[in-house]
């Protein structure tokens, strides 16, 4: 689609959420009349510079939903680093080297799955199969925060979720991860807890 953004990787994406993103896409033109580019179009006409000024000018001016004015809005004002990109993702969100090699151990922890589907966000790196399972996200000080899809009362190393990370609210527990070393034997099996219930 050229300069009006595009379609997240599918790899970075379960088939669940590609199946999402092609019905929004579909209902977009059926419910409406307008293709997605007409919509890029229309987007690209709103006089308001935020995200959030967007979406409610949009929906007050076109009646777009959330969903729809997301989507529409991803693709008119396509951020420098989209889905399509998750190496470039990765790199702007992983800069430090101590946090980077905390997520390289928790890579390494699931690399076996079957059926993994690692995407990349802005803020955070996903790890899904038909639903996301954990995602971490790089601290100061060179730590990692990760979340999984299991309840805090899992291991006595875990914490309830924070609102403020982010992710799926599926991931109802949380670890803050100081080394590499700490991804071991009792967090692998935690993650891959995780994995049998996505």
């Amino acid at each position: 689609m050229g300069s009006t953004g595009s379609t997240p990787d599918s790899r970075s994406l379960t088939p669940r959420q590609q199946k999402w993103f092609a019905s929004v896409q579909e209902g977009l033109a059926r419910d409406t009349g307008k293709t997605i580019e007409e919509w890029v179009v229309i987007a690209q006409t709103c006089p308001e510079t935020k995200p959030k000024a967007r979406s409610e000018w949009l929906r007050v001016h076109h009646g777009l939903g959330a969903n729809r004015g997301a989507y529409v809005l991803s693709m008119a004002f396509p951020s420098a680093a989209g889905w399509d990109e998750p190496e470039t993702l990765r790199a702007a969100l992983w800069t430090d080297p101590a946090s980077l090699a905390i997520l390289t151990a928790v890579e390494a922890a699931v690399a076996g799955l079957p059926a993994l589907v690692h995407g990349q966000r802005k803020g955070f790196t996903a790890f899904s199969r038909e639903f996301q399972f954990a995602a971490t996200r790089p601290l100061k000080g060179g730590e990692a925060v990760l979340g999984l899809a299991v309840g805090p009362e899992a291991s006595l190393r875990l914490s309830p979720a924070a609102a403020k990370d982010g992710w799926s609210e599926r991931l109802k527990a949380r670890i803050v991860l100081a080394s590499p070393a700490e991804v071991d034997v009792d967090l692998t099996a935690l993650l891959r807890q995780a994995w049998e219930h996505s």
